[in-house]
């Protein structure tokens, strides 16, 4: 399976980014400005969204794996961050950073797992009898995402049309899939996991900053950092301060191998 995604930026580090739900290969053109001097950034379409047909996870993991032929920094956002863990893990040689932005390890019980499929399923299904435009409408209208109903009108309608430039098959696919009933229990991975982490997380996002605080404590190589009064989406929500955190985290030289020392 071949994924397509766009570039931006004509910096030094080599990124991959990847969207969430519902996201686009565009999803982080905003931050060009802000990163383009210090990234060369990739941005995937992941499968189930825009022209890419759905994929299991195993293979999208695959997939991914096979745009990081050289070591480099990768960058994921809810559905794109629980992907990012588990391509860091699988293929850690190719990852030299790895930033997680609103992410989820996975369900420790098989029967949460479980119960989270069907919930999946449920929704895919309502994808499917409703149509896109329903969907997103009750998407956007989840408690998950009230931060991005304070945007600007024209950037909330911008995030509305790459919501809807989607398939019903296509997003049902990436919910059955890429959901967290199909993704795989992460966490025994992280301890093993050495490859300098960020964690990126709103304050007004509760679960998601108590599960950042939880993997923090299980990677050995984590720095979190918590947004005030930010939501879900610290990227679209306030991305001055995500790409301010997002330089300093890349740039520490202390990171980096000494100069002048033999190999």
């Amino acid at each position: 399976m071949k994924l397509t995604f766009t570039r931006w930026g004509n910096g030094p580090t080599r990124a991959l980014f990847l969207h969430g739900f519902t996201g686009s290969a565009r999803s982080f053109d905003h931050l060009e400005p802000l990163l383009g001097d210090l990234l060369s950034a990739a941005c995937v379409e992941l499968p189930g969204h825009g022209h890419t047909p759905a994929a299991s996870w195993h293979e999208t993991v695959d997939a991914i794996g096979e745009l990081l032929p050289e070591r480099s920094v990768l960058i994921g956002y809810s559905q794109g961050a629980r992907l990012a863990l588990a391509v860091a893990a699988k293929f850690p040689e190719r990852v030299e950073r790895l930033v997680l932005e609103s992410c989820a390890a996975g369900f420790r019980r098989r029967h949460d797992r479980m119960l989270r499929r069907r919930s999946d399923e449920a929704l895919a299904e309502t994808i499917h009898a409703h149509g896109v435009e329903a969907f997103v409408s009750h998407w956007e209208r989840m408690p998950l995402f009230d931060g991005l109903r304070a945007l600007p009108a024209v950037e909330q309608q911008a995030l509305r049309t790459r919501r809807g430039s989607h398939t019903a098959q296509g997003l049902a696919g990436a919910l059955r899939l890429l959901g967290q009933g199909a993704q795989p229990d992460l966490w025994p991975a992280l301890q093993a996991l050495r490859v300098p982490t960020l964690l990126m997380t709103g304050t007004a996002d509760a679960k998601y900053t108590r599960l950042a605080r939880q993997m923090a404590a299980e990677l050995p190589m984590a720095w979190r950092v918590s947004f005030s009064g930010v939501g879900h989406a610290p990227h679209l929500e306030c991305p001055a301060a995500y790409a301010a955190e997002l330089r300093s985290f890349l740039a520490p030289r202390w990171l980096a191998e000494p100069e002048g020392l033999a190999p």
